[in-house]
């Protein structure tokens, strides 16, 4: 079947199911195509509680599925595979943050938002990349517990030195694969060139960027920096809408280790599938939803730097 031919059959699904396809920034560049909204994880699930749809197809990986059921608990979603996980995610478990809050009794637990519902529920504020210092910095305790993301928590601290870390020991496999030896070969080769990264990245990677940002951060700057290359720190699928949005501009992936099997699962065929069978579903028991729901509800009351 040809990308047309598959494309016009789930958009007649989406339309017959009142559904809205969703597309992280990772996936892959045909998937993108089609999307009714692509973006960053949480910002994906706040547009499509948005919606009036009763259907969310969101191609993404597990824990971005639950976030969408938490803030659209009367929507079905979808996630076209079932077996699209988060390895960081699952580095970080309810029972494990809640032995680490025993030992530092009274400590609050700031989490990151690629975590699992569960952890979410165990946490008293959620975090995105894109707004991770505002939210530390928006809270009075000086000693904080961050989950699961070391890479960001250590970036986080560079900024607000006055804030006491705890970190648990978790990290994004495809962003800790590219090391500053890669960096600097990229740089020698391309002197022109800034160098962007995502905070996921090793605090020795970070350190040699000219910009540290999300993903939606990254499109920004690109969109508005005046320089015409870009060595781009994060996962590969990130370059299909920078190429689109700045067609004069050149974007050179930092390393080819850049790619996330997870994010790379989902196909359109098992979007289609999905919209056929109106499976995988995934939902999140309601007592865990509302706890997480809670901590993500403090995140957005932090107003944005």
């Amino acid at each position: 079947m040809t990308f047309d031919e598959i494309s016009m059959q789930i958009r007649t699904l989406l339309k017959d199911r009142n559904a809205v396809l969703l597309a992280h920034n990772y996936m892959r560049d045909e998937v993108q195509a089609i999307a009714d909204i692509t973006g960053d994880s949480l910002q994906l699930s706040m547009e499509a509680a948005k919606t009036g749809a009763d259907v969310i197809v969101f191609c993404g990986v597990h824990f971005m599925a639950e976030s969408a059921a938490i803030l659209s608990p009367r929507k079905k979603v979808l996630l076209p595979r079932a077996d699209a996980g988060c390895p960081m995610a699952d580095m970080v478990d309810a029972a494990g943050l809640c032995d680490l809050k025993q030992k530092h009794p009274g400590v609050s637990v700031v989490t990151y938002v690629n975590s699992t519902a569960a952890v979410k529920a165990e946490s008293d504020i959620c975090c995105t990349s894109a707004n991770a210092v505002s939210v530390v910095r928006s809270l009075k305790e000086q000693q904080l517990i961050f989950a699961p993301d070391r890479n960001l928590g250590r970036w986080i601290a560079k900024a607000l030195p006055e804030k006491n870390f705890i970190y648990w020991d978790g990290f994004c496999p495809t962003h800790e694969r590219l090391t500053a030896a890669k960096v600097l070969e990229m740089q020698a080769a391309h002197p022109d060139a800034q160098f962007i990264c995502h905070p996921e990245c090793a605090p020795e990677v970070s350190a040699l960027a000219d910009h540290v940002c999300s993903t939606s951060g990254m499109y920004i700057y690109c969109r508005t920096s005046p320089a015409r290359q870009f060595i781009i720190g994060t996962e590969a699928g990130i370059l299909f809408k920078l190429r689109q949005e700045n067609p004069d501009k050149e974007f050179i992936l930092a390393s080819p280790a850049l790619i996330c099997p997870n994010m790379k699962l989902t196909s359109l065929d098992d979007i289609l599938v999905s919209l056929q069978t109106m499976e995988p579903v995934v939902t999140v028991p309601e007592e865990t939803a509302l706890k997480a729901k809670g901590a993500l509800d403090r995140m957005l009351e932090v107003p944005r730097d």
